[in-house]
């Protein structure tokens, strides 16, 4: 019996704000398993904000995702079947297989992983290129010391969720930026942050300057836009910034600083970076990070969306800020 495969293209690139237009739900028959080929069926599909600019053809640090092929995005499964030494079926395994449900590959890029005591979508999220995202930023860039204040926007997603129990366990204060309540009472009674500014309610500026009595000594920037203007006007001297994101920015419209002169005057360190141009620090941080999650010093959040076809909406919702922690969708 020929199986078949459900994936999701690229359709077309966004205008502005991504529709589910933009994408296409395409069924193929799965072609036999070719010698040293493994295949994998899918169970968790991570949607990130970066997808947003790879669905643009303007000029990045990536090449723009092809029209007609797959959506790009990390996977994590179970190997069905295989012709590859290194891999036998019952295999749990993380990758790159994208908005679909089966991945075939050759084994490149293709990794074990053990959820005896790491849950599996973890691997896609605090435990992956989230978690490493988070602990690159933080570590390499902030480079935190004790005592000092940390800033990070979109507390609660899978990234800023992160950066701030890090810093706390380097002896940080941490202050997160949220929006809504409930984002906030949760940044600060289960990820342990010292204070969450709601966005959405009040003054930003005036409450992260209540929050932040010292000053701001490093800023984990994943927004952008008043978020940041508010926390540069807070930033001490020499404070250091690591810019992962401008969400804020992704569907096109310009985001500039209120007040560039803060960096001059303050002798900051803004520093942008992708996470996949380091991969020599991916073994170190995934280890430190699979073993806190394991001992439960490292907790986390997944909103989970129920079969591939619904993967355009949550992932549209994703850029709203409708997810809370990490966006995931469960594909069996």
């Amino acid at each position: 019996m020929t199986l078949f495969n459900r994936q999701i293209l690229l359709a077309s690139r966004p205008q502005a704000a991504v529709t589910p237009d933009n994408f296409k739900l395409v069924e193929t028959p799965l072609a036999p398993l070719g010698q040293g080929q493994v295949r994998v069926r899918n169970h968790y599909l991570s949607l990130d904000p970066y997808m947003r600019g790879r669905m643009s053809d303007a000029k990045s640090y990536a090449e723009p995702q092809p029209l007609d092929e797959v959506m790009i995005g990390a996977t994590a499964g179970e190997v069905v079947e295989s012709n590859h030494a290194a891999f036998a079926v019952g295999d749990k395994v993380a990758g790159m297989f994208g908005w679909q449900e089966y991945g075939t590959s050759d084994g490149a890029g293709l990794h074990k992983v053990d959820d005896t005591h790491v849950p599996l979508s973890a691997y896609l999220g605090a435990v992956g290129m989230p978690g490493v995202t988070a602990w690159y930023g933080l570590n390499t860039i902030i480079a935190p010391r004790a005592g000092q204040t940390i800033v990070v926007s979109a507390a609660s997603g899978a990234v800023g969720s992160v950066v701030g129990q890090l810093a706390k366990l380097a002896g940080c204060r941490a202050v997160g930026i949220a929006g809504g309540p409930d984002k906030c009472r949760y940044v600060v009674e289960t990820l342990g942050f010292d204070a969450c500014v709601d966005y959405k309610a009040g003054n930003l500026y005036e409450d992260l300057k209540s929050a932040t009595p010292g000053g701001v000594d490093g800023c984990f920037e994943n927004v952008g836009g008043e978020g940041l203007d508010a926390t540069l006007a807070r930033m001490n001297a020499f404070g250091r910034i690591a810019l992962c994101g401008m969400i804020a920015g992704y569907d096109g419209q310009p985001v500039p600083l209120a007040q560039p002169s803060i960096i001059l005057r303050s002798r900051l360190l803004m520093q942008g970076f992708i996470v996949t141009e380091h991969m020599d620090v991916w073994p170190q941080a995934l280890r430190e990070l699979g073993g806190l999650v394991a001992q439960g010093k490292l907790q986390y959040r997944e909103t989970i969306a129920q079969g591939l076809e619904n993967a355009p909406e949550a992932f549209i919702g994703l850029l709203k800020g409708k997810n809370f922690g990490k966006q995931l969708v469960k594909l069996i």
